[in-house]
């Protein structure tokens, strides 16, 4: 099988493992970094936005730019105090569903750590104005090989119910393709009214 042909197989499986999104990069590579924006509104709280009913859409695209599949999440989530789950129900163009369940916990200063039954080792993001960015290791089955692969995911709260998400999928440094997501509250984030510059 083609080296092509795997990464499409790839991106395939990813389907079927869902996309919120690699591990200590998130401080260290070039590019934006998340404290770059730190002055920009509307202030980002993670807990207070995930935390209810949430829809969102997204697709996967490979390294061409080409969608190769669609898909709908319903997420519920809720906290305890520092403790959050986020309860997420995966519908996909061809047909398929899963869930995944993120239990995330709030450290200092907009820190997030979070864990899930594919996730290898740790998740880890920091809030800072609106943005998150998140990081964490998948471990995904492909032809009977586990394949870890690694998402780098920004996401930036633009009102009072919509955010937006885009993730890079790598392995070994390669870029795979990316996910982007709309996620909307089904109500409006409180202090909050209509779009925000």
């Amino acid at each position: 099988m083609s080296t092509n042909i795997d990464r499409r197989n790839v991106l395939g499986r990813l389907g079927a493992c869902g996309a919120l999104a690699a591990t200590p990069f998130l401080s260290g590579c070039a590019g934006p970094q998340v404290q770059s924006y730190a002055q920009e509104k509307p202030q980002l709280d993670l807990r207070t936005y995930f935390n209810g009913t949430i829809d969102a859409w997204g697709v996967f695209t490979d390294r061409s730019g080409q969608v190769v599949k669609r898909f709908t999440v319903v997420m519920d989530c809720s906290w305890q105090g520092d403790e959050g789950v986020l309860d997420e129900a995966f519908v996909y163009s061809d047909g398929t569903k899963q869930r995944r369940i993120w239990r995330l916990k709030a450290g200092a200063n907009g820190a997030y750590t979070g864990q899930a039954d594919d996730v290898v080792g740790q998740a880890t993001g920091q809030v800072s104005g609106n943005a998150f960015r998140w990081g964490y290791t998948l471990a995904l089955p492909v032809d009977g090989r586990v394949w870890h692969v690694d998402f780098d995911d920004w996401m930036y709260l633009m009102d009072s119910r919509v955010m937006l998400n885009k993730a890079t999928m790598s392995k070994f440094g390669i870029k795979l393709g990316e996910v982007t997501l709309s996620f909307t509250r089904r109500t409006p984030l409180p202090g909050l009214t209509g779009n925000q510059p």
